[in-house]
């Protein structure tokens, strides 16, 4: 990638897409073409202060790249629909699998490098491990419409005799950070827990329910996602072998150190309330979480990782408390 590439960026309304749009304009990358639904206005701001060449309805977007495709160097597709509690199939299929693939065979009849989003959420309770390895992707249960819809395509994709000439597929564990303030419900747990700080002085999390693990002590892989965007744009520059790729830390921590985390950055009394998760996702709800990294690390990337105090440090300190943007 060099600083006059045209670069399209898919989902750039939303969180990650439009922090990697921020990320790319610090970098010098300024002729983005950013894809997505702009009718919600809650998604406004994230693209406000960006700078981009023109921004492209969703849509539109498989047309417009036919017609446009000498003019792209790369692609990230970040767009999906990510509600874990939409239960319909149908409603993931159609953006996170149909589109997908539209978006792929472009890229490959155009010969342009695509990174595209996939998801943790591929692993299910973890039977096979947290492992990127090829040879499982098969063998996982996702434990939702959103993560099977991400596991096809990534089954899909490596059933392609045709690709791109470069592709990677990023499983993102638990990303954080600034620019996810409209995603409600799919916020992640720091969002929500300094909101509820903020509001109540104290935070609610799930009791465990599973005998092998404390109230609270459930495990997540959480990441920043400075460290996610870093990823994104490291992969698309040196173009290592295409394949699927883990996008956390590979050292999981607890939901207790998390938002200790936070009542430490805004030097309060640590108030923590247990309670019961609900029925409708108790069944279904992870204890652990971790992603193995050897495959990106052994790649070649060795930019650290944010650990999850220096990261809750920077978004609540910069970000959640004046409410600001990046």
């Amino acid at each position: 990638m060099t600083i006059d590439n045209n670069i399209v960026i898919t989902g750039s309304a939303g969180f990650i897409a439009s922090y990697l749009a921020g990320f790319l304009n610090q970098l010098g990358f300024t002729r983005l073409y950013l894809v997505d639904d702009f009718s919600a206005a809650g998604k406004d701001p994230n693209t406000a202060s960006k700078s981009f060449i023109k921004k492209i309805d969703r849509e539109a977007f498989p047309e417009w790249l036919a017609a446009h495709h000498a003019e792209i160097q790369n692609v990230f597709h970040l767009g999906a629909r990510t509600d874990t509690t939409e239960m319909d199939y149908a409603v993931h299929k159609k953006l996170n699998l149909d589109y997908s693939i539209t978006v792929w065979q472009l890229c490959t009849q155009y010969n342009i490098p695509l990174v595209y989003a996939s998801s943790a959420a591929t692993y299910g309770n973890g039977e096979q491990g947290y492992t990127d390895s090829h040879e499982i992707v098969s063998q996982l249960h996702p434990l939702n419409p959103y993560g099977q819809s991400k596991n096809d395509f990534d089954i899909w994709a490596l059933a392609q005799a045709n690709t791109p000439p470069f592709w990677a597929g990023l499983k993102f564990f638990n990303v954080y950070g600034p620019n996810e303030y409209h995603k409600g419900r799919m916020a992640s747990v720091i969002f929500h827990a300094y909101n509820q700080i903020k509001n109540n002085g104290s935070v609610k999390l799930f009791r465990s329910h599973n005998p092998g693990y404390k109230d609270g002590e459930q495990i997540r892989d959480f990441i920043y996602v400075k460290d996610v965007v870093n990823i994104c744009y490291w992969l698309m520059h040196q173009q290592p072998a295409s394949g699927l790729y883990n996008v956390g830390t590979g050292k999981a921590r607890t939901f207790n150190d998390l938002v200790r985390a936070i009542f430490t950055t805004l030097n309060l009394p640590e108030n923590i309330i247990y309670v019961d998760t609900p029925l409708d996702i108790r069944d279904k709800y992870q204890y652990f979480t971790e992603a193995d990294m050897h495959k990106l690390l052994g790649a070649g990337y060795n930019i650290p990782f944010y650990s999850l105090e220096a990261g809750v440090k920077e978004y609540v300190e910069q970000y959640l408390v004046p409410g600001r943007y990046f």
